[in-house]
């Protein structure tokens, strides 16, 4: 292993494949495997583990079982299960699930807030304030996502101060981290570094990149000599956007936790269980994983 000046000891891996990926995916996947999938990931070591979406089933149908997911789920102590919730009544649905934390999904761009939300970039938060207030009274911990933090397809390039001012608003409302999504992957390091840098303290910040320009550990490394402590990746590299179409897939865990392992720096998670673990997913979604780390390893093996 070799150390790099900036870097951090240890990163906190924010597991979303079995929401941002599965909820991808055009065949929906029995509820059973994705249980079986949410105890792979925490028997490899994972400790937080997004579980599913309380989005309302006629547009993502991929996650309609939600509630049935988690009142079957053996949730273990120490590893959370958050859960994204995109509105009041997907908050209750997610509070009657016994949820201990959820997420909400804000945008940074004009454009992709009225095709995503049907609201625009400032009253977006005429749906989010309620959710907030609602979770933080019942002692729930909220995260946000902010989505097309670097640029969205219609817009172009988003100006950083844009970004910062929804960003700022979501933490002041009292969400307690806050993950920058480079939804369609146009991202690049010195344009992360800027970012991060932009919001002045970084410890409430977590990075989401997708690798549709091959960008994302790159991008993941600038962000982690800024500050940052957690980023988000998804099992296998599964996932994208189902509202953006030129959105490609996650960053892969695999690939992230081999870099991450490469410069020292401790994740907690086994690679050989991951890998075993997308091996397995890839069998029962029907295609090979993505990642270019599970396809080495498991083709050698």
């Amino acid at each position: 292993m070799h150390k790099l000046d900036g870097l951090p000891d240890r990163v906190t891996i924010y597991e979303v494949g079995p929401r941002d990926g599965l909820q991808n995916e055009k065949a929906v996947i029995p509820v059973e495997v994705k249980a079986e999938f949410i105890d792979r990931l925490a028997d490899a070591g994972h400790t937080v583990i997004e579980t599913t979406s309380f989005v309302h089933p006629k547009w993502v149908p991929q996650l309609a079982d939600s509630g049935e997911l988690l009142a079957g789920l053996d949730r273990r102590p120490g590893v959370r299960y958050p859960v994204l919730v995109p509105n009041e009544r997907g908050l209750e649905r997610a509070l009657a699930a016994g949820v201990e934390e959820i997420a909400v999904f804000a945008s940074a761009t004009e454009t992709f807030a009225n095709r995503n939300l049907n609201r625009g970039l400032d009253s977006q938060f005429e749906m989010f304030e309620p959710v907030i207030a609602g979770a933080l009274a019942a002692g729930v911990k909220v995260r946000a996502y902010v989505s097309m933090v670097f640029g969205d397809p219609w817009e172009g390039p988003t100006p950083i101060d844009q970004v910062v001012r929804v960003g700022e608003r979501l933490l002041g409302l009292g969400c307690h981290e806050l993950s920058l999504g480079d939804t369609i992957g146009v991202g690049t390091p010195g344009h992360a570094t800027d970012l991060v840098t932009a919001f002045g303290d970084p410890s409430r910040l977590a990075v989401h990149f997708h690798d549709t320009y091959g960008q994302a550990l790159a991008n993941t490394l600038a962000a982690l000599r800024s500050g940052v402590r957690v980023v988000d990746a998804s099992t296998g590299g599964i996932g994208g956007c189902p509202f953006a179409g030129s959105a490609t897939g996650n960053l892969a865990t695999e690939d992230l936790v081999w870099m991450l392992h490469g410069l020292g720096i401790e994740t907690g998670l086994d690679l050989d269980r991951l890998v075993a673990t997308s091996v397995w997913l890839a069998e029962r979604l029907g295609r090979p994983s993505p990642s270019r780390v599970v396809q080495a390893l498991s083709q050698k093996d």
